[in-house]
């Protein structure tokens, strides 16, 4: 159950911190006293988008924290565990959002930071709220079928024909696109087919034509290196003046220094050190020369291969890696075009056999659909006829249509509201108050259903009253024997129903309006039940009635 709300800075709320008990909560206020702005905290938490006008004037961010206490929390804890956060402690579910007039927003789950998805995920989990306009979705036929099948528990059918239908549409559109193509395709294939012959052929090498390169420098100008070479050596080692000779010189002086001081021994190391790193020298310079030797031959094809790189960076690429990409992206789009026939065909087949699986899975899917839509219809029925409609009637219809993303059936809800009146499609339904208690007998059914604690009922009785209100209030009571219910009204006969009664009203202080959130025991709550009724003054027939009504639900 969600046990405390605290709200801070959202819109006329400076500081409320509202504490919830199990059954139904109802909210009450005048017109512009804050609930909604309850409500509006609580999408927050749900991950609904967060707009920067919410934030109280004057404050630098608005916040909304909500506490639940979970008598089961392993589906919680997983998805915690799965996103690196903690589990919760002892069941107890903190979370925290905070929204800031400059920079992005905050989520914190128990005191860690998270993602607005982990958030969303959560409150799916936690919380159903329907707010005054979401009955309008009823007359959705997407929804509708999505609330049969909620209440069939037909998930993992569904999940199986959505699989088959993606397999399938994934292979139509690879057919519609190989068979859409238009244009020369003969003449297409004529140009990949000598474009891959002509790499092909060439077969560039990644960091080839950067050797290529370099050997037909040095080739081109070996008389000049030879040169070079030749006077390296002889003024390293060959000449009279040589670095070698010098270095004997100086050797031979060590050698006798280090007789006369141990300390010149290391010097006489360094000497013959550099005399050996000579003689390795001048064996690579000869080395070089020798390599070097004029190869008409090989020098000329070498020109060839610069030539063929050159000619292939000016027709395709720059460099080789996309030279060999281009190569192999024409390859196989040549591939396609030659065996484009055989790849149709072999498309059709697959396609035909994937739509023969659609339509064995969807028929599956039909068949648990029909049998559901007789107890749908007998459920809501009953609801109905205990939300003021005694001769109401409701009913659940499929009709074949072509495959598609959902099944292979449309539905349509209909409706006819007393004895002898034909059913009528809801979307035919002129009324709210009435399509106001459909959707609150279909919620009514499916909590029966699902595992979600939290319902919360955003004025849900719009448009309603007298005794279909207590009605109504009857039936949000006897949702909250397994639910926890929130509950906003502005009927005196929905809220005498609520076990915890809040009113929410407005006050001002030091120049400025605030709301505030009170939790109302007997005397407050009869006082606030004959407001309700109409009174401006609380006279004592208004408040004999507000017992009486309180009384009544009792």
């Amino acid at each position: 159950m969600l046990t405390t709300l605290r709200v801070k800075n959202l819109a006329l709320v400076e500081r409320v911190s509202v504490e919830f008990r199990p059954g139904l909560n109802v909210i009450t206020g005048e017109t512009g006293t804050g609930k909604s702005i309850l409500i509006g905290a609580l999408s927050l938490l749900l991950g609904d988008r967060a707009e920067k006008r919410l934030i109280r004037s004057g404050a630098d961010a608005c916040g909304a924290e909500a506490v639940f206490q979970l008598a089961d929390a392993a589906g919680v804890d997983a998805l915690l565990e799965a996103a690196g956060l903690e589990p919760c402690d002892q069941g107890q579910l903190i979370l925290r959002r905070v929204v800031k007039a400059e920079g992005a927003s905050q989520v914190l789950i128990n005191d860690q930071p998270a993602t607005l998805q982990l958030l969303k995920q959560l409150g799916e989990r936690l919380l159903d709220m329907h707010g005054p306009h979401d009955h309008q979705s009823l007359l959705n036929p997407a929804f509708q079928l999505d609330l049969l099948d909620a209440y069939g528990q037909l998930r993992e059918t569904r999940a199986a024909y959505e699989a088959a239908f993606a397999d399938w549409r994934g292979l139509v559109n690879r057919l519609d696109a190989l068979a859409s193509e238009v244009g020369d395709l003969d003449a297409e294939k004529d140009r990949l087919a000598y474009r891959v012959q002509e790499l092909a052929a060439a077969a560039p090498v990644e960091g080839e034509d950067e050797q290529v390169a370099q050997e037909q420098r040095l080739l081109g100008q070996t008389q000049r290196v030879q040169e070079l070479c030749s006077g390296a050596v002889e003024a390293l080692v060959d000449g009279e003046a040589s670095a070698f000779n010098a270095l004997v010189g100086v050797q031979k002086n060590f050698e006798e220094l280090s007789r006369l001081d141990p300390a010149a021994q290391d010097w006489l190391a360094q000497v013959r050190g550099m005399a050996a790193q000579l003689q390795e020298l001048q064996g690579g310079l000869h080395g070089l020369a020798e390599r070097l030797e004029h190869d008409p031959q090989r020098l000329a094809w070498l020109d060839e291969r610069l030539a063929v790189y050159q000619r292939l960076r000016r027709k395709y690429a720059p460099t080789v890696p996309e030279m060999l990409k281009i190569l192999e992206q024409s390859r196989a789009r040549l591939h396609d075009l030659q065996t484009r026939d055989a790849q149709i065909a072999q498309l059709k087949q697959e396609s035909d056999q994937a739509l023969d699986t659609v339509r064995a899975r969807g028929a599956v899917l039909r068949q648990q659909r029909q049998a559901v839509c007789q107890k749908l219809a007998a459920d809501v029925t009953g609801e109905l006829r205990a939300l003021g409609f005694p001769g109401g009637s409701f009913a659940v219809r499929l009709q074949p249509v072509a495959p598609a993303p959902t099944g292979l059936d449309a539905v349509e809800f209909g409706f006819a509201p007393n004895v002898g009146e034909p059913m009528m499609p809801l979307r035919d339904i002129a009324s709210s108050g009435e399509i106001s208690r459909v959707m609150l007998a279909t919620k009514v059914v499916l909590a029966q259903h699902d595992r979600i604690p939290v319902l919360v009922f955003d004025e849900i009785d719009a448009n309603i009253g007298g005794a279909t209100g207590s009605a109504v209030g009857r039936k949000l009571a006897e949702v909250a024997r397994r639910h926890q219910v929130l509950c906003i009204t502005h009927l005196p006969q929905v809220a005498v129903f609520g076990q915890t009664h809040l009113a929410v009203s407005k006050a001002v202080r030091d120049g400025r309006t605030s709301t505030q959130v009170q939790v109302l025991e007997d005397k407050e709550r009869v006082e606030e039940i004959a407001r309700m009724l109409g009174s401006r003054e609380l006279t004592r027939t208004a408040l004999t009635h507000a017992r009486e009504l309180l009384a009544g639900a009792g």
